[in-house]
């Protein structure tokens, strides 16, 4: 599956092209509206291109750029997507504080007839946002918040864009939440549920979800096991040009490099050079 860095120069070309074609377009009313919509989905891919290729600056711009066509454009779901998009990557890369800020507004841009998958990923990215900052019950409360809305769906007309949002997704995200809260007899189970049926054809998104199974078995005194989940992340992970999963093993080495001393982690940090 490709990742990021394979992809950025298509995705910046078509891009660039959509935001040409906007200004030199004399189009007015419906038609206009089409095309900042169609900016603001070229917006949402190529900024998770470039944050996942590491070009957190320009997806930072090319995201705004999306909320702004969105905004114009009177599309609620689709500045809600741009928003907690931004939020999630400045709460990973930047200032949580400030993801928390986007990612309420994300949750607060969509209307009352929002479809349930875009209410359940508002929620969803303003629970990771609460994780970040340390508020766990607030985390808590917003995935919960997800889980009730993603619940509501019915045949509702929604975005294309929003066809990965599920009950599964749900579950990696209330995972890793646990993960990171340092709540181990939660994380575990659920992290080796996921990876149970997970596609291994998405090497990517394996190798993320590895990551956070070998912080959580660290965090369960487990840095045995944990250092052959974060063996098979090095697996996944050597071929995919993601700066995201470059950052996640180095997480992984950080919290392991207390157990050296232990064969097979000491196996992996060699492995790992």
């Amino acid at each position: 599956m490709l990742a990021g860095g394979d992809l950025l120069q298509p995705a910046f070309r078509e891009f660039d092209a959509a935001t040409r074609l906007y200004r030199e377009s004399t189009s007015t009313g419906t038609t206009s509206r089409a095309l900042l919509g169609v900016i603001g989905e070229l917006a949402q891919i190529t900024g998770w291109i470039a944050s996942d290729a590491g070009r957190f600056q320009e997806a930072a711009r090319i995201y705004r750029l999306g909320i702004s066509a969105a905004q114009e454009a009177g599309d609620g779901t689709l500045e809600s997507n741009l928003l907690g998009s931004l939020a999630y990557q400045i709460t990973n890369i930047g200032d949580p504080n400030e993801g928390v800020t986007l990612a309420c507004a994300a949750v607060e841009a969509l209307g009352p007839h929002a479809s349930a998958r875009a209410r359940a990923l508002a929620w969803d990215r303003l629970a990771w946002a609460h994780v970040t900052v340390g508020e766990a019950e607030a985390a808590i409360r917003a995935l919960g918040e997800a889980e009730a809305a993603l619940g509501e769906g019915n045949d509702e007309e929604e975005p294309a864009y929003l066809y990965w949002v599920n009950a599964h997704e749900l579950r990696i995200m209330e995972a890793r939440a646990y993960t990171e809260l340092r709540r181990p007899l939660r994380a575990v189970p659920l992290l080796t549920d996921v990876l149970g049926r997970y596609d291994a054809t998405h090497a990517r998104e394996l190798a993320l979800y590895l990551s956070w199974l070998a912080v959580a078995l660290v965090d369960a005194n487990e840095p045995g096991e944990a250092a052959r989940a974060a063996s098979r992340m090095l697996d996944l992970s050597k071929d995919v040009a993601s700066d995201r999963t470059a950052r996640r093993q180095r997480v992984v080495l950080d919290r392991l490099a207390p157990y050296r001393d232990l064969p097979q982690v000491r196996e992996l940090f060699e492995r790992s050079r």
